[in-house]
């Protein structure tokens, strides 16, 4: 099994979600509804904490359920606890192993308040540590660099967000969404192109916006772990106050970029990048004027709600950076200096 197979993977795991794990997420949010909940605290790391920053974005919009991001040291350094009344406490790991996140939801329970842990191993420290545990069954993934684990991750997120309110159309979208990863992964050919074209990079920025800032997060990371390459990551509000300053002739800028509520000031910003900056534009969307904006495109499946359009947009991000590794002679399977599951403290 390798990072490429387990790409490819994708619509039979979020089709095995839904199969599964929908009344387990049913019946948390029933539970979770009759609870006194004000806000979330998240706790996560890596890949994890975009899915975290997706959450914010779907639960605060959707549920309006304000989500506020943990910072585990204060539990595992500093001995200082914040006060979690009225909080939904949630971990997020795909191995559930790494103690701080263990000890975010530990103190959430010793307190009282509801927890919840997402994660790929019902056994692991972190699920036994929580009241709910959601388990986002994406199967075995041996390759380092976390693909099939996210998408679950995101859909899990997703689902829970339609299930706290009942909302039954929300829940049918969530069926469109394997048929639309697999309709993304059809650019493989064009993404190991595109990846070929720009194999010579060292550095480069990845921008989103809303729903697909956790994406541009996650694209980032993904380019920083396989294929080496220097990375900033930015929301394009963060961006135009001061990072822009930084932009030269020729320097690569990559922008996730789908149709919604963002598009509009996101393509004013990739058409200044292009014509006054000259950057080297790479853009992943659904939108015509996106793709043409771009030097490079990568075009996403139409008819995916924003909401749930990063667990499609991620795709062509994943098999990119598998290209862009593979092209630069990085082993995509074994990434220098990292394995597996990482513990911090």
């Amino acid at each position: 099994m390798s990072l490429l197979d387990e790409i490819y993977e994708q619509p039979g795991v979020l089709r095995g979600w839904l199969d599964t794990c929908l009344e387990q997420v049913h019946r948390c949010a029933r539970d979770l509804r009759g609870r006194d909940i004000d806000y979330v605290f998240l706790a996560a790391r890596g890949t994890s904490d975009y899915a975290g920053i997706y959450a914010q974005y779907v639960w605060g919009s959707r549920n309006r359920l304000p989500v506020a991001f943990a910072a585990p040291s204060l539990f595992t350094r500093y001995d200082q606890y914040p006060r979690l009344r009225h909080a939904l406490v949630v971990g997020i790991s795909q191995s559930g192993q790494s103690p701080d996140v263990v000890r975010v939801i530990a103190e959430g329970r010793r307190q009282g308040a509801p927890t919840l842990a997402i994660t790929n191993d019902a056994g692991s420290p972190l699920a036994q540590a929580a009241e709910w545990h959601l388990h986002i069954h994406a199967g075995r993934e041996k390759a380092v660099a976390a693909t099939k684990t996210y998408t679950a991750e995101l859909i899990t997120v997703a689902g829970l967000s339609a299930a706290l309110d009942d909302d039954q159309a929300a829940l049918e979208a969530l069926s469109t969404l394997p048929g639309a990863v697999e309709r993304a992964l059809s650019l493989e050919a064009h993404a190991a192109e595109v990846a070929g074209a720009l194999a010579e990079i060292e550095q480069c920025v990845v921008l989103g916006r809303g729903y697909n800032y956790a994406t541009a997060r996650e694209w980032a990371l993904k380019l920083k772990e396989l294929a080496g390459v220097f990375t900033d990551d930015y929301s394009t509000a963060d961006f135009q106050h001061g990072p822009i300053a930084m932009v030269r002739a020729g320097l690569p800028v990559l922008a996730v970029a789908p149709a919604g509520a963002v598009l509009e000031d996101m393509l004013s910003l990739l058409l200044r990048l292009r014509d006054q900056f000259h950057a080297r534009l790479l853009v992943v969307s659904d939108d015509a004027q996106a793709i043409a904006a771009g030097h490079y495109g990568l075009r996403l499946p139409t008819g995916i709600p924003e909401w749930l359009s990063p667990v499609v947009a991620i795709v062509p991000a994943q098999l990119y950076s598998y290209h862009l590794a593979r092209h630069r002679g990085y082993d995509t399977e074994r990434p220098r200096t990292l394995s597996k599951v990482t513990r911090t403290r």
